[in-house]
């Protein structure tokens, strides 16, 4: 694959971004797209009640047209879009309930599933249309298992877990914008070396995208992704992970997302059967925010444990 057309789609989405900043956040603010800030988090988020969200917009739509610019309109396109678009617009359609409402909770959780259910059976229909493989390899050895019918059910809890633990990931300036970058960073390098054409460019858009964004969301931010973005995003990796069949390896290579979301398991599930809390809060960033931490250091902390965990996932992967 033409490397070229990597760096094109990485520039394209990132100048897509930029430009798309300045007409979208005004026009939040002006609509009151403010984000309402949790009254028991870090006292220093406080601040931030107002600040426009919703700011996925701009990274889905950058995505958007330099993938169209630059794909193949394969079937795998389809997936691809369909993953990031129709999870973006759960995302959407929570984040605007939260802010016509004036509270901090969105869609409710079955309205949520069904939403996240819906788009998740439409693309194993898709992956069942094209003969995709239902084996899964394991990470750094060369055996592979076949779960048949059972492939379905996985790829959609993987759906699920994905694009939650991405959304459990966004609570800190900049914090999810770099570490997904860094993640498709590493899916695109995975894409190129098994000639995954589509999933590479969707990668690429990515990044651009995310680092795009960044240039406003970075502390303090100007502008916050919302669901709208998180769950985008999200949908999207764990599509490219089903394409280029590194299912497992999403699981390292989104390391710092397994993380968020396990601490957010661990917390509700301690306090539950034993009435005490593990962190000071979860997800873990905000403990090590309570536990003194300013919110650069937490985003560069985990901005490297990232590429860790990245650099492990593509060493396993090739």
């Amino acid at each position: 694959m033409d490397v070229k057309v990597i760096l094109l789609s990485i520039g394209a989405s990132f100048m897509l971004a930029v430009l798309f900043g300045p007409l979208f956040i005004p026009l939040l603010r002006r609509l009151k797209f403010g984000q309402t800030i949790r009254t028991d988090g870090p006292q220093s988020h406080l601040k931030k009640t107002g600040t426009p969200t919703m700011g996925g917009i701009i990274i889905l739509l950058a995505v958007l047209l330099a993938f169209l610019k630059f794909s193949d309109k394969t079937n795998e396109f389809w997936v691809l879009l369909i993953a990031c678009l129709g999870f973006g617009l759960v995302g959407f359609l929570d984040d605007y309930i939260k802010i016509a409402f004036k509270r901090s909770l969105g869609l409710t959780a079955s309205q949520k599933l069904f939403g996240q259910l819906l788009f998740s059976v439409i693309i194993c229909v898709l992956l069942h249309h094209m003969h995709h493989s239902t084996t899964i390899g394991i990470p750094g050895t060369s055996t592979e298992i076949d779960f048949g019918w059972f492939y379905y059910p996985f790829i959609v809890i993987m759906l699920f877990a994905t694009s939650n633990a991405v959304n459990f990931t966004d609570g800190v300036d900049g914090l999810l914008g770099g570490t997904g970058a860094v993640a498709f960073t590493a899916f695109t390098i995975l894409a190129l070396h098994a000639s995954e054409h589509e999933s590479a460019v969707f990668s690429a858009t990515m990044i651009g995208a995310l680092l795009g964004f960044l240039v406003f969301n970075a502390h303090p931010a100007k502008v916050f992704m919302g669901d709208s973005g998180s769950l985008g995003i999200g949908g999207g990796m764990a599509a490219v992970a089903i394409l280029t069949k590194t299912e497992l390896l999403l699981i390292i290579i989104g390391g710092v997302f397994v993380l968020e979301m396990l601490s957010v398991i661990l917390q509700v599930g301690s306090f539950k059967l034993r009435g005490k809390r593990i962190f000071k809060m979860s997800p873990i960033h905000h403990h090590f925010e309570l536990s003194g931490w300013g919110e650069w250091k937490v985003v560069t902390v985990f901005w490297c444990v990232g590429i860790v965990f990245a650099a492990i996932g593509v060493y396993l992967g090739r």
